[in-house]
């Protein structure tokens, strides 16, 4: 019974990696992994529609720090953020439970490890090698901004009813030292 127990707890370990890692939108609760109204929706949110965004919110990102430091949203409502990285290094603006993001750092790390994050520039051509060799490189998420140093990017995303959120950087190292942001989510 014991093995039995632990060879479903096993499976299903498995099938979360496989949701984060294998299938990049799953964990982004995108188009191609996540059903509508999966468990990740109903934590996460879902991509959102420009013409149902009711306002924008611009978000800077220096080294390890966000401006603002806390975001305040209500429930079910679509926001517009347009993400600047006014920092010296890459950082990434993503939305997700701390769980979530703490399950992405390592995807971050392995990106790093083959060369594709270097400390101030994304190096494309790396990632084309990995995409090539692991069958992923690059993720390209609804809930994410991945943004070398002066760029600007945008996410419009609708937020879950009873969600505790964050918004955070996972290129190794940033989250640690304090590149992180609460969601207020209100009724």
């Amino acid at each position: 019974m014991a093995k039995l127990k632990l060879s479903h707890a096993i499976a299903a370990a498995a099938l979360a990696v496989t949701a984060i890692y294998g299938a990049p939108q799953s964990w982004a609760a995108g188009a191609h992994g996540a059903k509508h109204g999966s468990d990740t929706t109903m934590k996460i949110g879902m991509p959102g529609k420009a013409s149902a965004a009711t306002r924008t919110i611009n978000v800077v990102m220096t080294d390890n720090a966000y401006d603002p430091k806390s975001i305040a949203v209500k429930e079910g409502e679509t926001v517009r953020f347009v993400v600047r990285n006014a920092g010296e290094f890459v950082h990434e603006f993503a939305i997700a439970t701390g769980a979530l993001h703490e399950a992405h750092r390592p995807e971050m790390m392995k990106m790093m490890e083959n060369g594709i994050l270097e400390a101030d520039r994304i190096n494309w051509d790396a990632a084309k090698k990995m995409q090539a060799t692991m069958g992923h490189g690059m993720h390209k998420e609804a809930n994410s901004q991945l943004l070398e140093p002066g760029k600007t990017g945008e996410i419009i995303w609708t937020f879950p009813k009873h969600a505790k959120l964050e918004f955070a950087c996972n290129v190794p190292g940033h989250y640690e030292t304090g590149m992180v942001g609460k969601f207020k989510l209100k009724h």
